[in-house]
């Protein structure tokens, strides 16, 4: 049987602007983007985070839509990611999305099992989070409320139909 211990648990968030990100609007999102992903870097069970140039994700293009940021870690389990996303800044932010974000129908966080080590593809997120739309959460992808252990988290073959693309 395989070790918990050879995985790690990687989650995508993406997010609808409701604003572009040098509005007034979003300052207070914007200003605290340095802070809360410091306080990730140092929390327990964080490995690693999506960095673009700005040393944050913002400008990172996520199913080609100028309007949608992404936000990609990997952390030790799904223990520390709630620990870490349920406290602090982290905790005031995410109280605060509908402020910051357009509220949308589609699935835009998802969570899957990636080798220790491995640090997950933009294009991995977006083939995880779409396969999550198609399929309900399953090994492959799935969500922090219907969750799957690391056991048996090796890759299985993935078709996604064509019309499951980026949220409108």
């Amino acid at each position: 049987m395989t070790s918990a211990a050879a995985y790690e648990l990687a989650q995508a968030n993406i997010g609808r602007l409701k604003a572009p990100l040098d509005s007034p609007q979003l300052k207070d999102f914007v200003d605290n983007l340095d802070p809360v992903n410091a306080d990730a870097d140092a929390a327990d069970g964080f490995v690693w985070r999506l960095e673009g140039d700005s040393g944050d994700a913002t400008d990172i293009a996520v199913f080609d839509d100028e309007w949608l940021i992404i936000n990609m870690s990997v952390w030790r389990d799904t223990n520390a990611l709630t620990a870490f996303m349920y406290q602090g800044r982290h905790r005031e932010m995410l109280a605060r999305r509908r402020e910051f974000f357009e509220r949308v129908q589609e699935m835009m966080t998802v969570l899957w099992w990636v080798p220790a080590g491995h640090q997950p593809t933009v294009a991995e997120a977006e083939a995880r989070l779409l396969h999550l739309r198609a399929n309900g959460p399953t090994p492959y992808a799935f969500t922090l409320r219907t969750s799957f252990p690391a056991q048996g988290a090796e890759p299985v073959a993935l078709e996604v139909p064509g019309d499951l693309g980026c949220p409108a």
